[in-house]
């Protein structure tokens, strides 16, 4: 690789935070002949030791431990990045520098705060379902480590004449749960019960359709009835065609589904199942890795969830349901009857369920979430952000004249990293292909849904002048489907502020079957990006870093800003409504659906009020107005230099309504009047009670009980 040590030290010296110590000469061969500089890095002082090769690690790893005096990792950590690949191996590997520094300055960075954990524990009870001959086939592979229960589904095959595992037969109905965690229950409906069976065959012997075979079972279709079966088992009493269907339920640890269908249709099952079919390699696959799984596993809890954010219902009405719709793993659910339960409770009422058992940490739901009620944990936003303005912040530090804009990649450390890693070897050998070019960054994630709206324009506000996310067939097509949408609220935002197209978009890369699309995408052309990098950190509240992100953005927009940028309806997270005054009564059932306090009443008369930079659109609002008479509208205000959406509004007011009595203001005339209307027939509300639902509360009790003392004078 062309590295040039000199500016990249100079890089990483003028790079806040960054350190450029042992940096005065690079290595070609410092896991092999030039060990020893390693091994002296190693046992000096400082804080992380970071090692600009990812292929050695495992080596780097053996080196350090056997180095006299090198605090242990858990002291001074070993970090390792990935340059060659990434930029080193490309065409315009000599103008890669800056990109380099900012790699190895992000890799400096402390480690994220710790998250807590979730807990696994599972014994090693295993539950294989499929027909016989491949149910027999796996628990003999899996049988000297686990305790295997089978469940043959369906006739035919035959099982092992020794009686080595627990045989069940019948239909699975349900399965539920995850590692450790599973209930299984089927239904058995053949005449032959496999525990009392001792498998001596007379039946097999004694069926003259055959519909008896060595898996212990009666094909109903092919018997006749004759029942010959029955006698010969007389001793036994295994073979019972009056036996009522039985329902059994049973936990287990792990799961292996061979049928063809699956238990669980979702992108993403539980941990602990795995559905394999007929594939032989998948079913070697499987079979190591539930041999793996007994003991205590630990995860992270990726998600943080604030419930008095959560704009997903209230008062049992459903507004928001982003979270639950992109999750691939059917691990939210919603909690929106939860109103009832929470009156004498200190928690907010209605909202959603997160199981983190279920949780496989994509991070989509916090993408999708408007409000931030859920946000990624590991990484938290802060991190994350401050991981992505080191990228930028030495890149620019070590940027000359020609130097490209820089571009981040998003991409997952699984797929995501083998295909870029893949580009970068392929390039070093095809002359076709380009490879990564100078100006883009890959960014490895967990998944490449953790990151969203918030920290994409977070971004472009500090220098990028375009966020790439590259999808694999590890994504689920949920996801390309929820950050197509955030994507395309973003790039509306910035079209609408004049930096034009081509910022934020969706790159999508299967395998090394597509790398030369890879390389042609990832040349695509620089974006408009901003004059002055925005010097803000990314806040641990999502909405917080969006505004303060459009508000740079705003500010530094390279055209006249318009006073309204229309958003496109799905996934936008900013918006306004119109009330239809015709309609609207005041009811102010509004106010009180309000997740976000973007709507307000006025104590004082008949009003109704609207903070547009509360509003997340979540539509419980429209949802809960018994007239109908409230539509959203998407889009992101920017009146008065932004600080119009800030200030309240009115939406809607009308001239309240006295009480006939004591002239107190109690309602508005359009409802007063509509409440009459509706109970003008009504034989409760005639006479006297008619006239009395125009009065104020305190004068209706009056009036009443001054009635009714005059008819007891009159009776006297």
């Amino acid at each position: 690789m062309p590295l040039d040590a000199p500016a990249l030290a100079r890089a990483l010296a003028a790079t806040p935070g960054a350190s450029p110590d042992g940096l005065e000469a690079t290595h070609s061969v410092l896991c092999r002949r030039e060990a020893g500089a390693f091994q002296r890095a190693a046992q000096a002082e400082g804080e992380a030791l970071v090692v600009a090769c990812t292929q050695e690690a495992r080596l780097f790893q053996a080196l350090h431990a056997e180095t006299a005096g090198a605090p242990a990792p858990e002291e001074r950590p070993i970090r390792f990045v990935n340059i060659r690949e990434t930029g080193g191996w490309s065409r315009d590997a000599a103008q890669a520098t800056p990109k380099i520094a900012a790699l190895l300055a992000a890799a400096q960075l402390p480690d994220p705060e710790p998250v807590g954990t979730v807990t696994y524990r599972a014994s090693g009870r295993t539950l294989v379902v499929g027909p016989a001959d491949a149910a027999a086939r796996a628990a003999a592979l899996l049988g000297d480590g686990l305790a295997v229960t089978l469940l043959v589904t369906g006739t035919g095959g035959a099982l092992p004449q020794a009686r080595e595992q627990v045989v069940h037969t019948g239909r699975l109905v349900r399965l539920s749960g995850w590692l450790g965690a599973f209930e299984a229950e089927w239904d058995s409906r053949n005449p032959i019960d496999p525990e009392l069976c001792t498998r001596c065959n007379a039946c097999v012997a004694a069926c003259p359709e055959g519909a008896i075979g060595l898996d212990w079972q009666v094909d109903l279709d092919r018997c006749t009835g004759h029942r010959a079966c029955v006698r010969v088992c007389e001793a036994a009493g295994a073979i019972d065609f009056q036996r009522d269907p039985v329902l059994h339920t049973e936990p287990f640890d792990t799961v292996l589904d061979l049928r063809a269908e699956p238990a669980f249709t979702q992108h993403q099952p539980p941990q602990g199942y795995f559905h394999v079919a007929a594939d032989e390699r998948r079913l070697f696959d499987a079979v190591l890795r539930l041999r793996e799984l007994v003991g205590e596993f630990d995860k992270p809890r990726f998600f943080q969830y604030r419930a008095k954010l959560c704009a997903h219902s209230r008062n049992e009405r459903v507004g928001c349901d982003a979270c639950i719709e992109v999750c691939s793993a059917r691990a939210i659910r919603s909690d929106a009857s939860a109103k009832g339960r929470a009156k004498n409770s200190l928690q907010p009422a209605g909202g959603i369920i997160v199981e983190p058992h279920l949780c496989v940490g994509c991070g989509a739901c916090t993408t999708v979430c408007p409000s931030g009620a859920l946000s990624y944990a590991a990484p938290n936003p802060v991190d994350q952000g401050k991981r992505l303005k080191t990228l930028l912040t030495a890149y620019a530090a070590a940027s000359g004249p020609r130097t490209p804009p820089p571009a981040l990649l998003l991409h997952s450390q699984g797929a995501g990293q083998r295909l870029i890693d893949d580009l970068g070897r392929a390039a070093r050998l095809d002359d076709s292909l380009h490879g990564v070019p100078a100006g883009v960054i890959p960014v490895p994630l967990w998944h490449t849904a953790s990151v969203g709206l918030d920290l994409w324009l977070a971004a472009i506000a500090q220098g990028a002048s375009q966020v790439w996310l590259l999808l694999t067939d590890e994504e689920a097509p949920e996801y390309r489907v929820a950050l197509a949408e955030q994507l395309a609220v973003g790039q509306a935002i910035l079209e609408g502020l004049g930096y034009g197209s081509g910022h934020l978009r969706l790159i999508e890369a299967r395998d090394a079957r597509d790398l030369a699309a890879l390389d042609a995408a990832l040349r695509a052309p620089a974006a408009t990006g901003v004059r002055r990098p925005a010097s803000f950190a990314a806040q641990a509240d999502k909405r917080s870093t969006l505004e303060l992100a459009i508000e740079h953005l705003r500010a530094e927009a390279p055209a006249a800003v318009p006073e309204a940028i229309a958003l496109p309806a799905a996934g936008s997270p900013f918006g306004s409504l119109r009330v239809d005054a015709e309609r609207c009564t005041l009811c102010l059932a509004c106010v009180g659906a309000c997740p976000e306090n973007a709507l307000a009443d006025n104590p004082d008369r008949p009003q109704l009020k609207f903070i547009e930079k509360n509003c997340v659109q979540c539509g419980l609002c429209a949802g809960t107005c018994p007239e109908q008479a409230i539509t959203l509208e998407p889009r992101l205000w920017l009146a008065d230099e932004g600080r119009a959406r800030k200030q309240p509004r009115v939406l809607n007011e009308a001239q309240p309504f006295g009480c006939i009595r004591c002239g107190k203001p109690f309602g508005t005339a359009r409802a007063i009047e509509a409440m009459i209307a509706k109970l003008a027939t009504h034989a409760a509300f005639q006479g006297p009670a008619a006239e009395r639902l125009k009065m104020c509360g305190d004068c209706r009790v009056i009036d009443l009980h001054t009635r009714v003392d005059e008819v007891r004078i009159t009776d006297l």
